[in-house]
């Protein structure tokens, strides 16, 4: 019986993993927590994008750090030239630039997003 109950758990878990992996765009919160500056907070986030896969324009209601984990990434920020970025480089995209990422490489990317914003409001905010 406990043999059934095994397999079955690792078939549950398993449909799980895949069913993680096959979604082409997964955020996971990592942190939230208050800081020193009065009304505002931060927020720690990985990002993960399956090949070809756009997060589309937007914005958030502060500074975002971008720190690419691996894979390649094209970010396109409002009025700037596009820029690629590789697995342990870094960019800065201040509050309200609208912008966007790509995986622009032929295998998984990740990012680790790191954000300083006004408390309380929506993180992501679609451009218009």
């Amino acid at each position: 019986m406990k043999m059934i109950q095994a397999i079955a758990l690792a078939f549950v878990l398993g449909g799980a993993a895949t069913a993680h992996e096959e979604q082409p765009l997964q955020r996971t919160d990592l942190i939230r927590n208050d800081i020193d500056v009065p009304g505002h907070e931060a927020i720690q986030v990985r990002v993960d994008f399956a090949p070809g896969v756009l997060a589309p324009h937007h914005s958030h209601p502060g500074e975002e750090i971008a720190f690419v984990i691996e894979g390649t990434l094209e970010y396109q920020l409002e009025g700037r030239q596009p820029v690629t970025l590789k697995a342990g480089q870094s960019l800065f995209i201040p509050s309200g630039v609208v912008h966007s990422a790509k995986n622009v490489g032929s295998g998984k990317a990740s990012e680790l997003a790191t954000y300083i914003v006004r408390k309380g409001e929506t993180l992501v905010v679609p451009a218009k």
